[in-house]
């Protein structure tokens, strides 16, 4: 699934060519993907202009000037690619959005598994948006800090991976960045929560800022469907310290370890057992 750096990285591909622009065509070539699109989609879009493109945890939100405000989530496929004025697009049996720009840009949104949304909230009410409204501070603002970290993990029973992968202690972490964050930070990621809080907590932000902001500087990370909306393919997984990386080397030189993985409330979760404490 695109992780915060991923969904940062198509948001800034995204902006060239809808931030300021007006919709000419809103198409949509199903009933809906995870949920129903809003029956009134069409109506919504066509002659509006898009003000600004932002994101929220792993959403990307459009805010129109009427106040309409487009959620935009990728789910574990979804894909979002740019055809500039004068290219034509081929639309395939998973291409189930398509925004036309007054200039002629097409933007096509793919999504072969269907777990992506496309809904609509209002600018003045979208902090109370069921999608919205439980979603922790952005790791990579001031308002995550080491304070805020310490006192959300005391008291924490559940792993540090898991705590880390709460959407309300802290948005956006994804999994690859949990495991390659806990393995700069030396932190095992079956620690409980509650025994990383203090000097853990001081380690983990800003490497966690770190890691993300690498990983976005890359374009984010490929290892299947994802690729940025202009179809390059992301390069930080050439990056990866743990990440798919099980009986190799650690890549600290001076550990000798093995990488391990384990699972963890259904997920994998890769490790270094010798200097991860």
């Amino acid at each position: 699934m695109p992780e915060l750096p991923e969904v940062e990285t198509v948001r800034c591909g995204l902006i060239p060519v809808l931030e300021g622009a007006t919709l000419k065509k809103a198409i949509t070539r199903r009933e809906g993907l995870r949920i129903p699109f809003p029956t009134d989609f069409t109506e919504r879009l066509e002659g509006n202009t898009i003000e600004r493109l932002r994101r929220r945890s792993k959403y990307i939100l459009l805010d129109c000037v009427d106040g309409l405000v487009v959620i935009l989530h990728l789910g574990m496929s979804g894909r979002v690619t740019i055809y500039k004025e004068g290219e034509d697009p081929i639309i395939g049996k998973h291409d189930h959005v398509s925004l036309i720009t007054e200039k002629g840009d097409h933007i096509v949104y793919t999504d072969p598994r269907r777990f992506g949304l496309i809904t609509f909230t209002d600018i003045n009410t979208m902090d109370n948006h069921a999608l919205l409204k439980n979603i922790g501070p952005e790791p990579l603002g001031n308002t995550f800090n080491t304070a805020l970290l310490d006192a959300r993990l005391i008291g924490k029973k559940s792993s540090i991976k898991s705590a880390l992968l709460d959407q309300t202690l802290v948005a956006g972490l994804g999994n690859i960045y949990v495991c390659e964050a806990l393995w700069r930070a030396g932190i095992n990621p079956t620690r409980t929560g509650n025994s990383v809080a203090g000097k853990g907590a001081a380690r983990l932000v800003p490497i966690i800022r770190d890691v993300l902001s690498e990983a976005i500087a890359a374009g984010g990370s490929t290892l299947k469907d994802y690729a940025q909306a202009d179809g390059e393919l992301g390069y930080f997984q050439h990056s990866f310290n743990v990440y798919g990386r099980e009986g190799e080397d650690c890549s600290n030189k001076a550990c000798g370890g093995t990488i391990e993985r384990i699972v963890q409330s259904n997920r994998s979760t890769f490790f270094c057992p010798k200097c991860q404490q």
